[in-house]
């Protein structure tokens, strides 16, 4: 336990919780305001990295990642104290990466080149789709041709870019989805996050739908169609899937989320952030307040963090088996029975195997095209009772 982390490194997230406007998909922990005091999350950021660096002491940081909301409304100068805290704490990796995630909406070539004197090598692009009546309706307030500027306005700054879309969109039929992501590839991307479309419940698109008013849907049988075209195409272009929704050439993956998937250590400061730290030979879950108002009153009052919860040995298992089966590299069967107190059943993984939904490679278990794509069943059957 006390050295497990070091196999997936550790990072940094820090949570930016403002949009400018609200999209009706969205379930992450984002909020409008008209009124926003960096100096007042200045502070906050600093004095959250100094109270987690002072529990994490002599360790390298693989990475650092602004998330969001749309870090891309943080002034540069407060990414900029963020990064030198950080590095002042922690050895940086000479590899370190450091990723922003911006919106086309909010991009300005002079803020990109602040980001990039203060440290930021890595941006990652929230397009979401290349079609102005989907971008509607996706509650974008961008269109392709501003997209299309973002991304050329990236690309003079930065060398490390990545872009998102999602499929399975309304009314998006499976030649719609073909031309979209062949456009996308022509682009030239080294990395994409390509996500199907999820209805969650607590976003305006699950109160529409709950109401029966989301209409263009697609089937199952389309979504997974989507999904097999969607591997097709990028395997064709030298971006194959690293993971079940990111696609990238060798060498481009993204360090900061192969932590997560790969059962490393993060700290996650900001309201809604969440953290795994292994601290005297434990594996802990950390949260915070969702509310940035509360959160910045935790933090006043001395621990942004609102919850920290032990990990058991079981459910540290288990979250690993869910995060590596995400991954094309798999799961290290040793390392899991080094965590687990209960070994995956030889003959689930055989079953899983012999319906080509798994297969094995030098002590990887590695979920196959087909597995990826009913990755939910294949954890919940592999999990020990």
């Amino acid at each position: 336990m006390t050295d497990d982390w070091r196999l997936g490194g550790f990072g940094l997230y820090v949570h930016w919780p403002f949009c400018a406007a609200k999209c009706p998909y969205c379930d992450f922990n984002s909020h409008v305001s008209s009124s926003i005091n960096q100096d007042d999350w200045l502070t906050a950021y600093i004095a959250e990295i100094d109270r987690v660096a002072h529990e994490t002491p002599g360790r390298v940081l693989n990475s650092l990642y602004f998330g969001g909301g749309t870090p891309s409304l943080m002034e540069p100068r407060l990414v900029d104290a963020v990064i030198d805290r950080a590095l002042s704490h922690w050895t940086p990796a000479n590899d370190i990466e450091i990723t922003l995630e911006a919106n086309p909406s909010s991009v300005e070539a002079a803020r990109f080149a602040g980001y990039r004197s203060a440290g930021v090598n890595r941006v990652s692009m929230g397009f979401q789709a290349l079609n102005d009546t989907d971008l509607k309706r996706l509650g974008r307030l961008h269109d392709v041709k501003t997209a299309m500027k973002a991304l050329d306005t990236a690309r003079g700054v930065f060398d490390r870019i990545n872009f998102d879309l999602i499929y399975a969109r309304q009314d998006q039929s499976l030649a719609d989805w073909e031309a979209e992501l062949t456009h996308a590839i022509d682009l030239g991307p080294d990395h994409m996050s390509l996500y199907q479309l999820t209805i969650e419940d607590g976003t305006a698109f699950g109160e529409r739908f709950a109401r029966g008013k989301l209409g263009g849907l697609p089937t199952e049988d389309l979504g997974a169609d989507m999904f097999f075209l969607t591997q097709t195409l990028t395997e064709a272009a030298g971006l194959s899937a690293y993971e079940v929704s990111n696609h990238a050439r060798p060498g481009e993956e993204s360090r900061h989320n192969l932590i997560y998937w790969s059962g490393g250590d993060y700290a996650g400061i900001g309201p809604g952030a969440h953290g795994r730290l292994t601290l005297n030979n434990a594996r802990y879950a950390t949260s915070t307040a969702l509310s940035p108002t509360a959160w910045l009153s935790d933090v006043t009052n001395g621990r942004g963090e609102a919850a920290r919860d032990r990990l058991s040995r079981r459910d540290h298992a288990g979250e690993y088996l869910m995060m590596a089966l995400r991954t094309t590299r798999g799961l290290d069967l040793s390392r899991f029975d080094d965590i687990s107190p209960d070994p995956i059943k030889p003959f689930k993984i055989n079953m899983l195997k012999d319906h080509n939904l798994l297969r094995e490679d030098q002590g990887f278990l590695i979920a196959t095209r087909e597995g990826r794509a009913v990755l939910n069943a294949i954890i919940t059957e592999l999990l020990p009772d």
